[in-house]
C-alpha cells in the first residue's frame, strides 16, 4: 500500500474528530456569543490544513537528554492510538524478509479524481469571483460617509462587502428606492461589521479547505455553520449599536426578496443561514450571555492542549541525543591523536582518471602494509568515513553531508602523504587523516549518541548458525597475499559480486559486529545493523541471492546455482541462520560542525 494513503485516512480522521469536538464546544457556548462560536469553527476548519504529523514532527526536532516519563509515554500511546487508526502496523523480521514491492493503480487514480474535483472548484470559485469584479469595476461610487469604498452598481445581487485588504461595499442599483433610510443603515451596519472582523479573508481560508478536502462533506457542513454564526454574530452586533429590531428584520427581509444571494463565502452579505430561525432571534432580542471567565479558561486550555499534546508528543517520540566528548575506545587503543610527517593535497583535475587506494579505505580491518605512505583520490566526505570509522547507510551518509557544501561529497581531492614511521597499523592511518582534515580542510566534529531505528542482527534458532557461516578457524588460514581462489580473497573485508545468476557477497575473519555493520552495503538495507547474536570470535561466511523482483535481473543463469527465488533477507535466513528484526537503540553519530575548501600544496 502506498504509505501516503494511511497518513491521509489518518489526517482526515483526526480532522474529523477535531470537528466533533468543536461541535461539542458550541452546544456549551450556545448561549454565548455567536463570534466565539465562530472561532470554534474556524478551529475545526483550520485543523485540516495542519496534520498533527506536522506537528509531531516539529516537536520531534527537539532534542533533549531526560529519561522518557512512564505517564508521558503512556499519554502518546494512548493518543497515537486515537489518532493514527489506520497506521501501518510495525513490519516484523519475516514479513520484511518477505515482502517485495508492488505497484498499485489506486494511487493515481485517487489522484486524478481528487485533481479533477480540485480544478472543477477552483475553476467556479474563480469565475464567480471574476463577474462579482467586473460588476464592481463597473459600478459608480457612492458617499455614504462609511470608512470604506461604497459602488453602486447594475448587479442583482443583494449588498456584500468584496475584497479582503482594501473592502468594497457593493450597493446594487436602486435600493435606496427600495428600503427605507433606517432599514439601510441597519444593513450597512451589518456590513461594516463583517470589515471589522475579516470575515472574508476567514471566508477565503474555509473556501481554500473546501478546495483541497472536497470530498469530506464535513467541510461543507462546517462552512454552512460558518456563515449562519457568522450572520448571527453580525446580527448581534448591530442590535448592541441600538437598532430597532423590528426595523432591521425588515430591511433584511426585503434584500432577501428582492436581491440574490451572494455567490461566494468571501464576499459577506446579509442573507445566508436559516432566516426564519434567524429572525425570531433578532425579534426576541434576547441579552447575549458573556463567557464566565472559567469558560474563558477551558476554551484557552483546550486550543492548546490541541497545540501542544501533538508537540510533547513529537518531543517525546524524538531522538534521545546526548553529547559525547570521550573518543572512541578504538581511537584510544591506536595511541590517541596522530600526525602524518608530510602530506600534499590537491584537487583532481576535471576528465582525469581515477587511481585507487593503496589500501582499502573501509572501516574493516583489511590492510596492505605500504610503508607508512598514505595515497588516495576521493571525495572529501569519504575521507572522513574512513578517519571516523564509520559504516553508513545512504541515508545517514545524506544526513552527515545535508548542511555541508556540494564539494564535500562531489570534488575528488588527492591526497599523498607520509607517516613518521614505516609501519602504522590502519587506524593509526586513521589518526593521521583526522589530523590532516582539521589542520588542513579545519574540520570540527563531535559526536552525539541518538536513540534511532535499526534493524538487529540475531539467531534463527539460539545457539545455531546456518550452513554458511562457519567459525574462522574452519575455514582457509588469512595469508599476507590474499589467495584468488578463495572468495573472497582478502581476510578482514567484505566483499559482493555480481554474477551471472544472482549476487554472492561474504567476507572472512570478521567478527558479528562487523559482518552485521556491512549488511546494509552488501543488501542495500536502509537501517543500521547492530549485532544482537551473542556469538563470539571471528567468522567466515559467503552468501548467495537473486536480484529483488523489481531491480534488474542478470541474464543467462545457466551454470549457476538454483536459489529459487532468495531474495537477500531471505538468504541470511536460510543460509547464515540470522534474521533482522525492526527494533530502536542508541547509536553513535558524527556531526560535522564545520568544513573548508583546503589551499592546495
Amino acid at each position: 500500500m502506498n504509505p501516503s494513503l494511511p497518513m491521509l485516512a489518518d489526517h482526515l480522521w483526526q480532522s474529523t474528530l477535531f470537528a466533533g469536538v468543536a461541535g461539542l464546544l458550541t452546544l456549551v457556548l450556545k448561549k454565548n456569543d455567536a463570534r466565539v462560536r465562530y472561532g470554534v469553527w474556524l478551529a475545526a476548519s483550520c485543523k485540516f490544513l495542519v496534520p498533527f504529523s506536522l506537528l509531531i514532527a516539529l516537536g520531534g526536532h527537539v532534542r533533549w537528554r531526560p529519561a522518557p516519563a512512564t505517564l508521558l509515554s503512556n499519554l502518546s500511546v494512548v493518543i497515537d492510538e486515537v489518532s493514527q487508526p489506520f497506521a501501518a502496523p510495525a513490519i516484523s523480521s519475516h514479513l520484511l524478509a518477505q515482502a517485495s514491492p508492488s505497484v498499485s493503480p489506486l494511487p493515481a487514480l485517487l489522484s486524478f479524481i481528487w485533481a479533477c474535483g480540485f480544478l472543477g472548484i477552483a475553476w467556479s470559485w474563480w469565475v464567480r469571483w471574476r463577474r462579482i469584479r467586473a460588476a464592481a469595476r463597473a459600478g459608480l461610487p457612492v458617499q455614504l460617509g462609511i470608512p470604506i469604498r461604497a459602488i453602486s452598481s447594475a448587479t442583482v445581487l443583494e449588498p456584500g462587502v468584496c475584497g479582503i485588504f482594501r473592502p468594497i461595499l457593493l450597493l446594487p442599483n436602486g435600493i435606496f428606492d427600495r428600503l427605507t433610510p433606517s432599514q439601510l443603515k441597519g444593513v450597512i451596519a451589518h456590513e461594516l461589521s463583517h470589515v471589522r472582523h475579516w470575515d472574508n479573508l476567514i471566508a477565503t481560508i474555509h473556501m481554500f479547505v473546501e478546495t483541497v478536502f472536497w470530498f469530506h462533506p464535513l467541510v461543507w457542513w462546517i462552512g454552512k455553520r460558518m456563515v449562519a454564526e457568522r450572520e448571527r454574530a453580525c446580527d448581534e452586533e448591530v442590535l448592541e449599536l441600538g437598532y430597532e429590531p423590528r426595523i432591521y428584520v425588515e430591511g433584511i427581509l426585503n434584500v432577501c426578496k428582492l436581491y440574490l444571494d451572494s455567490p461566494l463565502e468571501c464576499v459577506s452579505g446579509i442573507s445566508g443561514s436559516n432566516l426564519k430561525q434567524r429572525v425570531q432571534t433578532i425579534l426576541a432580542n434576547r441579552m447575549v450571555h458573556k463567557m464566565s471567565l472559567a469558560k474563558k479558561v477551558a476554551l484557552g486550555v483546550a486550543g492548546t492542549a490541541a497545540l501542544v499534546i501533538p508537540l510533547v508528543i513529537g518531543i517525546m517520540n524524538a531522538p534521545v541525543v546526548s553529547a559525547q566528548t570521550t573518543m572512541p575506545p578504538w581511537q584510544t587503543a591506536a595511541g590517541g591523536k596522530m600526525a602524518f610527517e608530510v602530506a600534499s593535497i590537491r584537487q583532481r583535475p576535471p576528465g582525469a582518471p581515477f587511481t585507487p587506494p593503496n589500501f582499502p579505505l573501509s572501516n574493516e580491518n583489511a590492510y596492505t602494509a605500504t610503508g607508512g605512505r598514505f595515497a588516495a583520490n576521493f571525495p572529501v566526505v569519504v575521507y572522513i568515513t574512513f578517519a571516523y570509522k564509520l559504516s553508513l547507510t545512504q541515508e545517514q551518509r545524506q544526513a552527515m553531508i545535508a548542511h555541508l557544501p556540494k564539494w564535500v561529497a562531489s570534488d575528488p581531492f588527492i591526497i599523498q602523504a607520509k607517516a613518521p614511521n614505516s609501519s602504522p597499523t590502519k587506524d593509526q592511518m586513521r589518526l593521521m587523516v583526522q589530523s590532516l582534515l582539521a589542520d588542513r580542510f579545519q574540520l570540527t566534529v563531535h559526536y552525539e549518541t541518538r536513540e534511532a531505528p535499526v534493524l538487529a542482527l540475531t539467531l534463527v534458532k539460539p545457539g545455531k548458525t546456518g550452513p554458511k557461516l562457519i567459525p574462522h578457524s574452519d575455514g582457509p588460514p588469512c595469508d599476507a597475499t590474499p589467495d584468488p581462489s578463495v572468495f573472497p580473497s582478502r581476510c578482514e573485508a567484505t566483499a559482493r559480486q555480481q554474477g551471472p545468476g544472482g549476487f554472492f557477497g561474504g567476507a572472512r575473519n570478521m567478527t558479528l559486529e562487523m559482518i552485521a555493520s556491512a549488511l546494509p552495503s552488501l543488501g542495500g538495507l536502509d537501517r543500521p545493523v547492530i549485532d544482537h547474536t551473542g556469538l563470539r570470535g571471528n567468522f567466515d561466511y559467503r552468501l548467495e541471492w537473486l536480484p529483488e523482483p523489481n531491480g534488474a535481473r542478470p541474464p543467462d543463469p545457466a551454470g549457476q546455482p538454483d536459489l529459487q527465488g532468495t531474495t537477500f533477507l531471505q538468504a541470511l535466513h536460510d543460509q547464515l541462520g540470522l534474521k533482522l528484526e525492526p527494533t530502536k537503540s542508541a547509536i553513535q553519530t558524527l556531526v560535522v560542525d564545520h568544513i573548508e575548501r583546503p589551499s592546495e600544496n
